[in-house]
């Protein structure tokens, strides 16, 4: 299984997704000449306005938000790196509970196949070498990152491509790094402090060690990864990442974790290469 010219293909919920989680390897991977495609299938209409107004909001104008954040994910791809991106078009769900998970038009409620179907064609074009997304939780419940999982599951069934699929995750121990990290810089964590200044208990959150299945290091590009969230301007303008100097972020950000869910090369144990058995 060798490629001279591989591809990875990654498959996003909304537009900013692609900064947070991959950037890094976005970015590392275009750099050695990977093809990279990115699939962002909502539209992310219930962000937060280039002003600053919450989806609630009486002013909240969903045809701006749309415009202006297609503005931000065609900037972030540019300096990423990314060869391809493709729109599926689908409304935003919102948050898990939210009235707006009964949309019939939502992401939350296409039919997986017919969302599937649209995915397999792409891959059937792009025969991709690597498919990366999100767990069954969407790492942390969101119900458009839940259906970006089914859809590339589905997609998977229906495609005559055979990939590596990853998906994406945070080590346990990384958040046991970034709170020494942050202790050692003089950063107070969030969640640490409740509204009454009482210390909370940590949350346990993370992929477990053992699991995970590739460790790659993108630390020369945390810079491209932190200048992409910050085109989301719009998304990302209160991160708590990007309030923190760029050293700390840079050394945060210096890996990027997958579990490993389907490989047809075989691999075994912790990878540093997601094209691994490929290349």
């Amino acid at each position: 299984m060798t490629s001279l010219h591989p591809t990875i293909l990654l498959v996003h919920a909304h537009p900013d997704d692609e900064a947070s989680t991959t950037g890094g390897v976005i970015a590392r991977y275009s750099s050695e000449g990977t093809r990279i495609i990115l699939v962002t299938c909502t539209n992310g209409e219930l962000g937060d306005s280039p002003t600053g107004l919450a989806p609630d909001h009486d002013e909240h104008d969903v045809a701006e938000v749309v415009a202006h954040r297609m503005e931000e994910l065609r900037a972030s791809c540019e300096i990423l790196g990314v060869d391809r991106l493709e729109l599926l078009g689908y409304h935003d769900s919102g948050m898990m509970g939210w009235p707006q998970n009964d949309d019939p038009t939502c992401f939350w409620q296409t039919p997986v196949e017919v969302a599937g179907r649209r995915l397999a064609d792409l891959m059937d074009e792009e025969q991709p070498d690597v498919v990366i997304t999100y767990d069954e939780n969407g790492f942390y419940g969101h119900p458009d990152h839940i259906q970006a999982n089914r859809v590339t599951l589905a997609a998977l069934e229906m495609t005559s491509a055979t990939p590596k699929l990853y998906y994406t995750a945070v080590a346990k121990s990384a958040f046991e790094r970034l709170r020494s990290l942050l202790a050692e810089a003089g950063v107070e964590a969030p969640g640490d402090v409740d509204n009454d200044g009482e210390e909370q208990e940590a949350v346990d959150i993370g992929t477990p060690d053992d699991q995970i299945g590739a460790a790659i290091d993108v630390a020369p590009f945390a810079p491209a990864k932190r200048a992409a969230l910050e085109a989301h301007a719009s998304q990302t303008s209160q991160s708590f990442f990007l309030t923190m100097p760029e050293a700390l972020f840079d050394e945060i950000f210096s890996t990027e974790w997958f579990v490993r869910v389907i490989d047809p090369t075989d691999q075994v144990g912790v990878e540093d290469d997601l094209l691994d058995g490929i290349r």
